[in-house]
């Protein structure tokens, strides 16, 4: 008897894990938005990434990591980490600060699943279905009524919209990307690797763009400490994680329920609401990358 509670166990856990990183992604957007008020979002991510890539790099060392074995593996691995952890997450960082809603904002990145779907076919040899490509377009009405919406009640700009929307992009090819070059590398020495390229962007970013402004206030520190420890460690690690394990647009598919879940905290923590129009259009949007997701085979 002994021997079948391990796998069950093992199976137990397997089965959490998407619902684990799904409220763990979905706290992100949350804690972008209480941190922003006391630092800059360039400077803010610029300390982030280089926190979590030097203690990513003493783990490596202490353990032993395997690393890289040519400069061609370092580059593929440098570029995950731009794509993921610079450009979507500095897309997202930069929204909010603009006025973009965090829940709304999660609306728009939501779409990766949509998008990386239609992508993986011809770059991945991942087949779509019509139902696929049906979600496609309820995804596309959906995001754009609540942007719309948003927009006419002044929450938010275009621009900071577009950002989300850059966002979106950098994590859709940034998982593909993940999936075709970085099968391989291994977690502790491979995000040493990303950190590192993403925090030399994001410092760039700031040096050129803002003040480097930060009040370090306890929910500055509180905000920083939840996004490196529980965010950059917890969540990045089950992401990759399950790219190895699934297909890309299945993995991919686990953000349809990332923007209710942020809606939800967001409104007990920051008071954000959804008109009717918008709670509308959040559910086709929903509904539509759901349909991506039940549509892979």
């Amino acid at each position: 008897m002994q021997h079948e509670s391990k796998p069950s166990s093992g199976k137990i856990w397997v089965a959490a894990i998407p619902a684990v990183f799904v409220f763990l992604w979905s706290t992100g957007f949350i804690g972008a938005k209480y941190g922003l008020p006391y630092a800059e979002p360039g400077v803010f991510l610029a300390i982030r990434h280089s926190i979590v890539a030097a203690v990513m790099v003493a783990i490596a060392v202490l353990f032993r990591a395997p690393w890289p074995q040519s400069w061609q593996a370092v580059a593929h691995l440098a570029i995950i980490g731009i794509l993921l952890h610079a450009i979507y997450l500095g897309g997202v960082f930069f929204s909010i600060s603009l006025g973009v809603d965090a829940g709304v904002s999660a609306l728009i990145t939501g779409l990766q699943p949509v998008v990386v779907a239609v992508l993986a076919g011809p770059l991945l040899g991942e087949r779509q279905t019509p139902r696929q490509w049906f979600g496609f377009v309820l995804g596309l009405i959906g995001v754009a009524l609540v942007v719309q919406n948003k927009l006419d009640l002044g929450a938010g700009t275009v621009f900071g919209m577009t950002l989300s929307a850059i966002a979106l992009l950098g994590m859709a090819f940034g998982t593909l990307y993940q999936k075709r070059f970085g099968q391989e590398m291994d977690l502790r020495s491979g995000s040493a690797i990303q950190f590192t390229a993403a925090a030399i962007v994001m410092w760039l970013v700031s040096f050129v763009f803002e003040e480097g402004h930060v009040s370090w206030t306890g929910e500055f520190i509180f905000a920083m400490f939840w996004l490196c420890v529980v965010l950059s460690f917890g969540a990045v690690s089950l992401l990759y994680l399950m790219i190895r394990k699934g297909a890309a647009s299945k993995v991919s598919s686990l953000m349809y329920m990332v923007p209710p879940t942020a809606a939800v905290i967001a409104y007990f923590m920051f008071g954000e609401t959804l008109s009717p129009v918008a709670l509308v259009g959040m559910a086709v949007a929903v509904i539509g990358v759901a349909l991506v997701n039940f549509g892979t085979s």
